[in-house]
C-alpha cells in the first residue's frame, strides 16, 4: 500500500546540506505543519499517488485497503509514497513539518477535488 522512497540526491559539506527530493513526476507540492497529537487524513485519492518527506518531527501512518490495515512510524528525513485508492491517516507524535507531493494534483480540471472521505 505504501512505497519507501529515498531522495533523488543529497549533498553535504561544511556549509550544510542539500536534499533533492525529486526532479520529475509531481505536479503539486505542499509544505504541511502539524501539531503533536493531531490527526489528519481519513481519505484516499482516486487519481493521485502521494509522496511525503518529513523535514522534522514524527508521525504514525495508518493505511487501509480491501480490509487490510498497516501501521508505520516515520521521522525526520524519512520519505514514502501512498498509492492511489489507499485510505490513510496521520497521527502526529510531535510537532511535524513535511513536504507532500501529488503526481496529478488535487484540484481537477472540472473543479472537483480528488479526495474521497471514508
Amino acid at each position: 500500500m505504501i512505497e519507501i522512497l529515498k531522495p533523488d540526491f543529497e549533498f553535504a559539506d561544511e556549509r550544510g546540506k542539500l536534499t533533492q527530493l525529486v526532479h520529475e513526476g509531481y505536479k503539486q507540492i505542499n509544505v504541511v505543519h502539524s501539531k503533536a497529537g493531531t490527526l489528519r487524513g481519513g481519505h484516499c485519492h482516486k487519481l493521485n499517488k502521494e509522496a511525503f518527506y518529513i523535514i522534522e518531527g514524527s508521525l504514525e501512518l495508518t493505511v487501509r485497503k480491501d480490509c487490510v490495515e498497516e501501521k508505520y512510524t516515520f521521522g525526520a528525513e524519512d520519505m514514502f509514497a501512498i498509492k492511489a485508492l489507499v485510505y490513510h491517516d496521520f497521527r502526529y507524535l510531535s510537532d511535524t513539518i513535511l513536504v507532500g507531493m501529488y503526481d496529478n494534483g488535487i484540484e481537477l480540471e472540472n473543479g472537483e477535488k480528488d479526495i474521497v472521505a471514508e
